[in-house]
């Protein structure tokens, strides 16, 4: 098992990330490579005490910025932290590599340095978000922005896999969304998705609406990129007002502020529900090698969840699964 970790990518990189790669060396011994300026990480890690045999460092010159062209990056910057970490991916059928750094490049280089699992029509980007009855997995997110019956079809394969193997859900739930529960509902994608889901040996459930999400109606929740990264957005900038807000209303009395101190840990774990550094970062499932792709001001913390989520998604084989599974379907009669 090879752990990579992109040292340079992400807003708080490489102080949060070599952070986060030492809570993790030292919280589940296990080691690790970080890629990146070598003088910068091992000044970084020259601040922490770990067991130095755990932790590696691969020199990489180049670092992909966030206002990059993705494609011409992963081209252009061939000593890049990201590209040099997925030509290691690519090279070892058992390896992760996890980065905060630019979303478009990740994708790219996923698909044109590491390749698809063979089967796989469309790799998608599957991050959790948080509910009322615990985390759902939100597939696609934003990989592809048009996409056809069978493909949304593999999406819920994948993610079942992931939300099984990783997540530790037997049978998880598969919903669609759609505009109504119905299953004449929606356009010609979702009606000849719902076909295809409710003749899987899936746990589909049927349709879902956008505004029973937050409420855990499901595991899954497949839809096209496009949809998906619009909720994956708006439940961000709504969960950041809500907070603000809450804040904002709660401090601007005296009464209010005594309130405040009395439901302080009420409002923490109120907090916590959307805190996307509990659970890491987004697979990209379908690559044929692990990507995980964790958030742009991930800190230590999140980091160090997010090399969690690597350890399991190796030791839970979660591409042999999702390969077998793929062999099961003859999407060429779909």
């Amino acid at each position: 098992m090879k752990i990579y970790v992109d040292g340079m990518g992400g807003d708080n990189s490489p102080v949060e990330i070599v952070k986060g790669c030492v809570l993790a060396v030292n919280e589940y011994d296990i080691g690790l490579t970080i890629i990146g300026t070598y003088e910068i990480i091992e000044k970084e890690l020259s601040k922490y005490k770990y067991n130095k045999s755990k932790i590696e460092i691969i020199n990489a010159t180049e670092i992909i910025k966030n206002d990059d062209e993705p494609a011409l990056a992963i081209k252009r910057k061939k000593d890049s932290s990201i590209v040099v970490g997925m030509n290691l991916v690519r090279d070892n059928n058992n390896a992760v590599l996890i980065s905060a750094g630019n979303t478009g490049a990740l994708l790219a280089g996923g698909l044109l340095k590491i390749g698809r699992i063979k089967g796989i029509l469309r790799p998608a980007l599957a991050p959790i978000i948080p509910t009322k009855n615990g985390p759902s997995l939100l597939i696609d997110a934003g990989a592809n922005t048009d996409c056809k019956p069978k493909q949304l079809l593999q999406f819920a394969i994948m993610g079942s896999v992931y939300m099984e193997k990783v997540i530790g859900i037997e049978a998880p739930r598969v919903g669609l969304v759609n505009i109504g529960t119905e299953k004449n509902k929606g356009n010609d994608l979702t009606k000849e998705t719902f076909k295809l889901l409710k003749g899987s040996n899936l746990n589909f459930i049927g349709n879902i609406e956008t505004r029973d999400i937050p409420y855990g109606v499901t595991d899954i929740i497949v839809c096209d990129g496009f949809t998906g990264n619009v909720i994956l957005k708006l439940i961000e900038g709504l969960s950041s007002f809500i907070l603000h807000s809450l804040k904002e209303n709660m401090l601007s009395t005296t009464k209010g502020k005594m309130g405040a101190l009395l439901l302080k840990s009420s409002l923490k774990n109120f907090k916590d529900q959307f805190d996307y550094s509990e659970h890491g970062g987004a697979p990209f499932l379908g690559v044929n090698g692990g990507l995980i792709k964790a958030h742009g001001s991930s800190n230590a913390y999140a980091i160090k969840n997010a090399i969690r989520q690597g350890i399991k998604y190796l030791n839970q084989e979660v591409n042999k699964s999702i390969s077998e599974e793929i062999k099961k379907i003859d999407i060429s009669e779909i």
